[in-house]
């Protein structure tokens, strides 16, 4: 169906939460491209300009005119959970700068599939915040979106929030949530999902499950959060692209078999 594939977007993206053996990160968007070439018989070329930190303006200044030249047949797009954990935001702003950079990404030819993010709130500080500005972009987007558009909203699903699927950050997918996010970008295309990625084989995978926030998780996770804000400073500063260019790529299978 489709022989090339660009991600475009943050950490969610990227693949933070889902960490292989030698300290990589792997995530939704390389299991999509790995289940495409399941289904065209050989990998298919994949670039991943994801960069972990990134608002939503540094997501369209610094990749979606690389993604364009890339000139792929699938382009997926997220962006903006980083801006609604901001002190201040304009959603109706961002939803129309994520809208407008969504129908450039499709200026091309490609079809562009919006992507957005499972919603964490129910596990992190100020959550109630969080979950009130995710519902109110996630419908701004939908009212703007053009008709023909693709739009997957795992904010909404009630399942993905659940504490199993995220990981010991509490703002990141583990590895069976960005399974479920493959699943659910793999189903709006039409493309089949591989049967071993059935949520019921997913209790073979290690999963930690959304962690309590004591005194050791704001440490590790929080404050350095904080630091990075009160600095100026991003998680994603110097960081290059994953996959900078189409190529076929190796993704390891995310099934862990039982012993």
């Amino acid at each position: 169906m489709y022989s090339s594939y660009v991600a475009v977007g943050d950490s969610f993206s990227e693949g933070m939460g889902d960490t292989l053996p030698d300290g990589s990160v792997r995530g939704w968007t390389d299991l999509v491209a790995l289940a495409l070439g399941r289904n065209a018989g050989s990998p298919i070329r994949y670039a991943n300009l994801a960069i972990r930190g990134k608002k939503l303006e540094p997501i369209i200044a610094e990749q979606v005119e690389p993604a364009l030249a890339l000139g792929a047949e699938l382009v997926t797009f997220n962006g903006a959970g980083n801006d609604i954990m901001r002190p201040r935001v304009s959603i109706d702003a961002v939803a129309a700068r994520l809208v407008d950079a969504a129908e450039r990404l499709g200026s091309g030819g490609a079809r562009v599939v919006v992507v957005s993010g499972g919603n964490p709130s129910g596990h992190i500080p100020m959550g109630r915040l969080v979950s009130g500005r995710g519902d109110e972009l996630a419908a701004a987007v939908l009212h703007r979106l053009p008709a023909g558009m693709t739009y997957v909203d795992n904010w909404s699903d009630a399942v993905l929030a659940q504490g199993r699927f995220w990981s010991a950050d509490n703002l990141h997918l583990n590895t069976i949530g960005h399974i479920r996010v493959a699943a659910n970008v793999l189903g709006a295309l039409g493309v089949p999902v591989p049967a071993e990625w059935a949520v019921s084989e997913t209790a073979a995978l290690p999963d930690t499950g959304a962690r309590g926030r004591d005194q050791a998780y704001y440490r590790e996770h929080v404050l350095p959060w904080i630091g990075r804000r009160l600095t100026g400073r991003s998680s994603g500063d110097g960081r290059p692209p994953k996959f900078a260019t189409l190529a076929p790529v190796i993704i390891p299978d995310p099934i862990v078999q039982a012993s």
